[in-house]
């Protein structure tokens, strides 16, 4: 994959940068990008790129899902990921290619892309670890289900339009101190939906041009419009994302021996001590 584009001005404007440093890391919120039709992100190039992708890093299946459905659950559309790709506007499937930073044309437009964010994540959240990039393709009326991530994410939407549904980080109506751990044990993303959580959620409708910022943890399902979409995840973790996921996992071992742990604190409080005793254990290979 060799297709280059030289993007002549910043993709994130300035007042875009101003939104997001009101926001980050807590608060998911509308922004905007300048991030022109780029030769990288066409249906060809993405489906030659699930093609070339090991199976690992490839997710497929029809889009009429529901919210709510465990992982075990889903099934298949019948059809190879290119098939998938190139159908999209017509049968009826989501799809997302994880880690393109593993590409090198796909990584040079993602660290561009993180690049211009530096300047308000690091003083926040310090240096801009683990960078990985994403990208779905949906049909349209394809569900996304309700799920949570454990990295910092900027969601750029390139073509169709969608509602990102969005419910606070760390609150336990929506996603139990259990499902944490349940996650960040090995776990899959799904999370169990009520019909009680729409009215809490807070929606932010996306066109091309719009982008999203989705806080780390923060449950969220997302449902596309009337037409086929194209969005790209630029994601990054932190320290601090790091310390969270490690004081679940530890709270998940303290689970299993009888204890009933309390949530950690979000930010920017540090869950120093469970955390730090999490690594020692793993590197003493008292836990796996």
């Amino acid at each position: 994959m060799t297709a280059h584009q030289t993007i002549s001005r910043p993709v994130f404007p300035a007042e875009t940068l101003d939104r997001m440093a009101a926001l980050y890391p807590l608060q998911a919120g509308l922004l905007n990008h300048h991030l022109p039709d780029h030769p990288l992100l066409s249906l060809e190039a993405l489906a030659v790129l699930g093609e070339s992708l090991p199976a690992s890093e490839v997710e497929y299946n029809p889009g009429d899902v529901p919210i709510g459905i465990r992982p075990e659950d889903v099934p298949s559309n019948g059809l190879s990921i290119g098939e998938t790709i190139r159908g999209i506007d017509s049968n009826n499937s989501w799809a997302v290619l994880k880690n393109i930073e593993n590409v090198p044309a796909y990584r040079t437009l993602l660290m561009d892309l993180l690049h211009e964010l530096e300047p308000v994540v690091e003083p926040r959240t310090g240096a801009m670890l683990t960078p990985q990039g994403f990208v779905f393709i949906s049909s349209p009326g394809s569900i996304t289900p309700f799920h949570f991530d454990p990295e910092h994410n900027i969601l750029l939407q390139l073509r169709g339009m969608k509602v990102m549904n969005v419910w606070p980080a760390g609150d336990e109506r929506f996603a139990d101190r259990r499902e944490h751990e349940r996650y960040h044990a090995g776990g899959h993303r799904n999370l169990p939906w009520n019909d009680d959580f729409r009215s809490a959620a807070q929606q932010v409708p996306l066109g091309p041009g719009d982008a999203v910022l989705m806080p780390v943890m923060a449950p969220h399902f997302v449902a596309n419009g009337d037409a086929p979409s194209i969005s790209l995840s630029i994601t990054w973790r932190s320290e601090w994302s790091y310390r969270e996921s490690e004081a679940h996992a530890a709270n998940a071992a303290l689970r299993r021996i009888g204890l009933d742990p309390a949530m950690p604190p979000r930010w920017p409080s540090y869950a120093w001590a469970r955390s730090a005793g999490w690594r020692i254990a793993r590197k003493l290979k008292l836990v796996s």
